[in-house]
């Protein structure tokens, strides 16, 4: 009898045992699954990422979390081992952070384009010119600007403009705002201003749509081929982070260069507009 005893104790210990190593084997594999990304503010605020990272986890079993940041902090965030994969938008920044054995694998994902947007009345006479032409009647006329000011993608893009231009960057003229700030708060504070400000297209639609249509500030200034804002992801270098999910990265990316996935970034919209253009393979 106590033998008896003794070999069911033994049974249970071992079953429990067995059931507990079974269940941290489901904790780590369920973490193993959590993909940390640093993204730009832009596939954050128009709803983008909210749309399909509930689709990934579907379709792969990976749950995404990010960080939305401007452009230049992301990479920071890669460089600093603080997340295993980027999906940013500042292709000359990218390729230094590449070459500096920050990440790998870059890919590019989708586009959309840059406008230049300001009031309705347009005190400074843009409407319809080209960039470079734009910008100089701003300066000209030192109508109020906002600018991001935060080293993100948009930033920078802005900076290479006013270069391109043949003007000095603005820096401590009265009439620009270094806002440092995300697209969404920039573009209240060149409202406020009854200034210009340089956004992703994306962006604007998502602050129309929440103008009701009937925003403060409107297209000025599109389609120039120096406006085009493309989207790229860029896996963190495992050589560099140990620790960084490098697997879990190239899974991403093979979802994000999916032709499904592709198919629903040109499918998503918001006021009937569409917000991202896919060009995986390009």
């Amino acid at each position: 009898m106590k033998r008896r005893r003794f070999l069911v104790r033994v049974v249970l210990t071992a079953a429990l045992v067995f059931t507990s190593l079974a269940l941290g084997a489901g904790i780590c594999a369920a973490q193993e699954k959590v993909l940390m990304m640093a993204t730009t503010t832009s596939t954050d605020n128009t709803g983008l990422l909210n749309v399909l990272a509930p689709r990934l986890e579907t379709e792969t079993g990976i749950e995404l979390r990010w960080t939305a940041v401007g452009t230049g902090k992301a990479l920071q965030l890669g460089q600093n081992c603080d997340v295993s994969v980027l999906l940013v938008h500042d292709p000359e920044a990218e390729e230094t952070f590449i070459q500096k054995g920050y990440g790998v694998d870059r890919t590019r994902i989708m586009f959309n384009d840059y406008v230049f947007i300001g009031p309705k009345g347009d005190p400074a006479g843009v409407r319809g010119k080209p960039v470079v032409e734009a910008l100089a009647l701003i300066a000209r006329s030192e109508e109020n600007f906002a600018s991001r000011g935060d080293n993100s993608g948009t930033h920078m893009a802005e900076v290479k403009l006013w270069k391109s231009a043949g003007l000095p960057v603005p820096d401590k003229e009265s009439w620009y705002i270094s806002a440092g700030q995300g697209m969404l708060n920039t573009i209240a504070i060149a409202a406020e201003r009854n200034g210009y400000t340089l956004t992703d297209r994306g962006t604007y639609i998502t602050y129309e749509t929440n103008m009701k249509g009937n925003p403060p500030l409107v297209i000025l200034v599109e389609g120039d081929a120096s406006l085009r804002n493309q989207y790229s992801v860029i896996a963190v270098n495992p050589k560099n982070c140990p620790d960084a999910n490098y697997a879990l990265a190239k899974e991403f990316t093979r979802w994000m260069v999916s032709p499904k996935t592709q198919k629903f970034i040109a499918d998503f919209k918001m006021s009937g507009k569409q917000l991202f253009f896919p060009n995986a393979g390009e």
